[in-house]
């Protein structure tokens, strides 16, 4: 094992380079230019190691450097463990920012490296999608002149950092800014998508306010009535209307109270485990019947059923999603129109559909009618006690049996809602397939 150089180690190598030379001089005489040539010697050998270590340094850069002898040697070596450290820290140094850079990227947030006037030296690549950013062309750019938002400058040259700053891009996406100190004159900024959680919070909003609305009304009426009747007694035609009225409007609550809480309980329902045989072909048997009594023989209704076409699913809600399917072509179309039912397997799966002939349904509506409380004429939705939830309760129930609603129009000529379950949730003599979620 070496040891580092010491004064000792040279004193010894030159009494060493000089004892021969003052031998041989006792001796035989000339003493002064034999010392003279032996340290000479000694320069001269020193003078060939300091060349060869230049040139291992400033030519040659080899990972080993050259054989030393002597006092050379520990410093050789020295040079050489320093060098093997160096390397080693710049090794675990190259694996740390590998490991940052890695988790950085991993991360469901858009993360950029600044300094503190807002110079980019990294960013990850969601930075990238969501900030428009490109790397490594966008290094050395000033953030400000990337992001040219007056909210996000004030945000910045303000430096309060305490509370996140919300941000709307020109994407109409919602931003949330948070800086933060990383290194000595250097930042962190994280941004995060939070446009999800703004669309919920005005689905929240929208939702209270549409249920509030819709109760509003039966309770005015309740509440005239009441009124009414206390302040007089109600006889004959006026009292009989009065109850009548009264009547349907806690008939309408009770129907948009039971809507919600079909809709909140198939919503908030676990993943189901569609292992339950369902047998369409006898409810629609009874939502014949039902169908035939609630049009009163304004409509021309045909149902067209395979008898043997039975499915792998939740009974509840696939009653929800048809019966709702055909309580609204039948409440929600004129007298005289033609209403087609049908139940069939095809190529793609078990397929059901319900046809009319009615006045149909203006193209622009259409991707908003599974929104809860939305209608097309509201004024007619309500005369028929429609809620504007039906569809939004088929929507999320076809959504648990891997369905869809399909829906299409041309006025005046035929409106179709349909919906395709799957082939593995079709009942055959074997087990379903693929039928967990």
């Amino acid at each position: 094992m070496l040891e580092r150089l010491s004064w000792k180690r040279l004193l010894l190598e030159l009494v060493l380079v000089c004892l021969p030379a003052l031998i041989i001089g006792l001796l035989a005489g000339g003493l002064p230019w034999l010392l003279l040539l032996s340290l000479l010697a000694l320069l001269g050998w020193h003078f060939i190691n300091l060349l060869r270590l230049s040139y291992w340094l400033w030519v040659d850069r080899s990972m080993t450097p050259p054989a030393g002898r002597g006092s050379w040697e520990p410093l050789f070596y020295g040079l050489y463990q320093m060098q093997a450290r160096n390397r080693r820290r710049r090794r675990e140094l190259g694996n740390l920012i590998k490991r940052f850079r890695s988790g950085a990227e991993s991360l469901p947030d858009a993360v950029v490296l600044t300094t503190e006037e807002g110079m980019i030296f990294w960013c990850n690549g969601l930075a990238q999608q969501m900030l428009g950013l490109r790397w490594p062309e966008d290094n050395g750019q000033n953030i400000l002149n990337l992001l040219r938002y007056p909210e996000f400058t004030r945000y910045l040259r303000q430096r309060d950092f305490s509370r996140p700053l919300t941000l709307v891009l020109n994407n109409q996406r919602h931003l949330e800014f948070r800086l933060m100190p990383y290194t000595e004159g250097q930042w962190l900024l994280v941004a995060r998508d939070v446009t999800q959680r703004h669309q919920l919070e005005g689905a929240r909003r929208n939702f209270f306010a549409n249920v509030s609305h819709e109760l509003r009304t039966p309770l005015t009426v309740l509440q005239g009535y009441l009124e009414v009747m206390s302040d007089s007694v109600l006889e004959g035609p006026l009292r009989e209307k009065a109850l009548h009225t009264m009547q349907e409007q806690t008939r309408r609550m009770d129907a948009l109270v039971s809507q919600l809480l079909t809709l909140s309980r198939i919503e908030a329902a676990p993943a189901l485990d569609l292992r339950e045989k369902v047998d369409v072909p006898l409810m629609l048997r009874l939502l014949q019947r039902e169908a035939e009594t609630l049009s009163h023989g304004r409509h021309e209704i045909r149902f067209n059923t395979d008898p043997h076409l039975k499915v792998y699913g939740n009974d509840e809600q696939l009653r929800s999603a048809i019966s709702n399917l055909v309580y609204n072509a039948v409440n929600h179309t004129p007298d005289g129109t033609r209403i087609d039912i049908s139940w069939l397997k095809t190529p793609l799966g078990a397929q059901f559909k319900v046809k009319d002939n009615g006045p149909g349904i203006p193209a622009e509506h259409i991707p908003r009618l599974t929104e809860r409380f939305y209608r097309v004429d509201k004024a007619r939705s309500r005369q028929t006690g429609g809620s504007g939830l039906g569809l939004a309760i088929v929507k999320h129930a076809l959504g648990h049996h891997n369905a869809r609603l399909d829906i299409t129009s041309q006025p005046d000529i035929e409106t179709c809602f349909s919906f395709l379950l799957p082939p593995g949730l079709i009942v055959s003599g074997e087990s379903p397939q693929n039928a967990s979620r």
